[in-house]
């Protein structure tokens, strides 16, 4: 017998991600009948939209959507939060898609056709795991950034980051006084194995210093000439 949490513990609502009517509506009626609060789109264009938007602790994804696809929204999902507990839905022949899911940020799967006794248990489970992960907080002087709700400040000032922006600015912080290549960046945000050309990276790192900057605070992010980038805190230090 399944018994879920009590509705008390959940910390967040579920996000359903299914092109068929008739599953999107019986996933988020049998969760919501258990106490979860649930949110559902039928693309994974809106998908994406909604967690760029805010935080949901667990995601249900569709692999077999129609508008796009599944591996492609799953990396876009994990792009725009990396704390969030995606379980993905799969057809017992997506074997392949299984595996590459697993290896790009999901969490956890159910293969169709399921019971939505198992669903809710693979959800309380996702729940559970949430609830365990410490909070983390990255400080660098004055610049704060709250990996588990996405918040990055300096001061008082809350920051406005894009999810690359984002991502650039947690390597920087993790690794605060060392020297973060072009290269680095590159692979960390993309793959491994990425061919483009790195001045794309100049972009994000300009945007993302303006911001932490705000045309008055000291510079934060310095160019380390033929090298990269490197983030330290010195209250001197004058905006480029």
């Amino acid at each position: 017998m399944i018994t879920s949490m009590n509705s008390t513990e959940f910390s967040g609502p579920i996000l359903v991600i299914e092109d068929d009517p008739i599953l999107n509506r019986a996933l988020t009626q049998a969760l919501t009948d258990q106490g979860y609060e649930c949110e559902s789109v039928d693309s994974g264009k809106a998908a994406v939209a909604k967690v760029q938007a805010k935080p949901f602790p667990v995601i249900l994804l569709d692999l077999a959507l129609t508008d796009e696809t599944g591996l492609g929204v799953l990396r876009c999902l994990r792009e725009a939060d990396e704390n969030a507990n995606i379980i993905v839905l799969t057809p017992l022949e997506f074997r392949q898609e299984r595996l590459s899911a697993l290896t790009h940020g999901a969490d956890d799967f159910v293969i169709k056709p399921f019971s939505m006794a198992e669903v809710r248990a693979r959800v309380d489970a996702a729940f559970v795991k949430s609830r365990s992960r410490p909070k983390t907080l990255l400080d660098v002087g004055p610049l704060s950034m709250d990996l588990a709700s996405r918040k990055v400040q300096r001061g008082d000032r809350e920051l406005q980051l894009t999810p690359t922006e984002f991502r650039v600015l947690e390597i920087l912080m993790r690794n605060q006084g060392k020297v973060v290549t072009r290269r680095m960046l590159c692979e960390h945000l993309w793959d491994p194995d990425w061919e483009g050309v790195t001045n794309v990276i100049e972009v994000h790192i300009n945007r993302l210093r303006t911001k932490i900057n705000n045309g008055t605070d000291s510079q934060m992010i310095f160019t380390v000439r033929g090298s990269g980038y490197t983030l330290r805190y010195e209250p001197e230090a004058t905006p480029a």
